[in-house]
């Protein structure tokens, strides 16, 4: 299928101008998997590296004697780069698009790896940290336009597509440092250098593939922006802030309690249930693939049933059971940490595609606010539950966070229809 979609995004330039309109409408509106795939897979080798920041975390802290406090801050240089940069590079791309900026950004998070493997000092390590969050900051904004561009109308699917190739990455991260990184050590990341240099590889062919169909889709575009305005009433600037504000609101508290999952999950079950630094990556892998499986199903639904059923479900919906994980034995607290994040994770493609539809025209300023708010978001929430392990107990972190998550009735404030509410006759 995808060889086909290829080839029939070429059809514009090889026939005369006259019979061309058909085609290219058809073209464009085409899914083109290839694209996407590969676009998966390179997030899939992004955050599969990045993800080996975090399952560093137990060898880090006893080798460098570093405070659950330090650990967090470790998050945040790595998340905040991301956060900072994201809506900057969205925006810049907006106006001005990048097509081969993908493959310098997957330069970033490679020279960020590479110096984390020689890191000898706190500060180095911070530095480290910081350059592979830098790296997806460039990377995740272009990307996430590129698979809109690719989607053909299928936006939920696509971002979906897109986002389980990072949720993947980040579930393979843990294990292959179970494998690898914790018997072998800190230096043994170097081994992944050769993964960052795959995807320049293919991110430059992407990038290519990019270049040439940007400008044939232009005036399709702007069709559908005409057609969008004939039926459509624009929401007011008031209404878009405030449903940006609760766009954030649920970003908020999914990423938070995430969190508290993703960066102390091992710590707590080494804590609690006293189990080996090896099993306790495995129970972390086991809830990340947990976060695949959502992320997959929430786009597809979210494309046949609509964007806020599914905040909805993933916010409240995971409440019960984030209550009950804390109290649970170790074999139920697998089983609960990977049904909350099924449950969570099918938000993220919702939320953005929301988002997009909501501001059009600014695909990028949007992938890169909410790309940039989910890790800075998270890397905020790591710091500061750092800081309460280390004055309670990690234990009382998992109580505390899963009432956050209360913030998702804030859903019942966004518009039905994010372009504005249809016109009536």
């Amino acid at each position: 299928m995808s060889d086909n979609t290829m080839a029939a995004t070429a059809i514009p330039a090889q026939v005369p101008a006259p019979a061309s309109a058909a085609p290219s409408v058809d073209a464009t509106n085409s899914t083109t998997f290839a694209v996407i795939l590969s676009l998966s897979f390179c997030h899939l080798l992004n955050d599969m590296m990045q993800s080996l920041v975090p399952a560093l975390y137990p060898i880090l802290k006893d080798s460098y004697a570093l405070t659950f406090g330090q650990v967090g801050l470790i998050t945040l240089a790595f998340q905040c780069t991301a956060s900072m940069l994201q809506p900057v590079v969205g925006f810049y791309t907006d106006r001005k698009p990048q097509p081969y900026s993908l493959m310098i950004g997957m330069g970033f998070t490679l020279v960020g790896l590479l110096l984390m493997s020689r890191a000898a000092s706190y500060p180095m390590i911070l530095l480290a940290a910081a350059l592979i969050g830098m790296g997806s900051s460039v990377f995740h904004p272009e990307a996430s336009r590129v698979a809109r561009m690719a989607a053909g109308g299928r936006y939920g699917l696509a971002q979906s597509l897109f986002q389980v190739g990072g949720n993947m990455g980040s579930a393979a991260g843990p294990l292959l440092a179970a494998f690898i990184v914790v018997p072998h050590g800190q230096h043994s990341i170097i081994w992944f250098s050769g993964a960052a240099l795959l995807a320049m590889f293919v991110l430059f062919q992407v990038g290519s593939w990019y270049a040439r169909h940007r400008a044939a889709r232009k005036p399709v575009a702007r069709g559908k922006a005409a057609a969008s305005t004939a039926t459509l009433q624009p929401l007011s600037r008031g209404r878009v802030a405030i449903a940006v504000a609760v766009l954030v609101a649920l970003l908020f508290s999914k990423n938070v309690y995430s969190a508290s999952l993703g960066s102390y999950f091992t710590f707590y079950l080494i804590a609690k249930f006293d189990v080996s630094v090896q099993t306790a990556q495995f129970y972390l892998f086991a809830f990340l693939v947990g976060i695949v499986a959502g992320t997959l199903a929430g786009g597809a639904i979210g494309d046949r049933v609509g964007r806020i059923p599914v905040m909805w479900f993933s916010i409240l919906g995971a409440l019960p059971f984030a209550l009950m994980l804390p109290y649970a034995n170790l074999f139920w607290t697998g089983v609960l940490a990977v049904t909350v994040a099924m449950i969570m994770a099918s938000a993220f493609s919702a939320i953005l595609v929301y988002a997009q539809d909501l501001m059009p025209g600014r695909v990028g300023l949007v992938a890169g606010m909410f790309f940039g708010f989910s890790f800075g978001l998270g890397g905020l929430g790591a710091a500061a539950l750092g800081e309460l392990a280390d004055v309670t107990s990690i234990e009382t972190v998992y109580k505390l966070t899963p009432f956050l998550l209360l913030l998702g009735v804030l859903t019942a404030f966004l518009p039905r229809h994010p372009g504005g509410a249809p016109k009536v006759a």
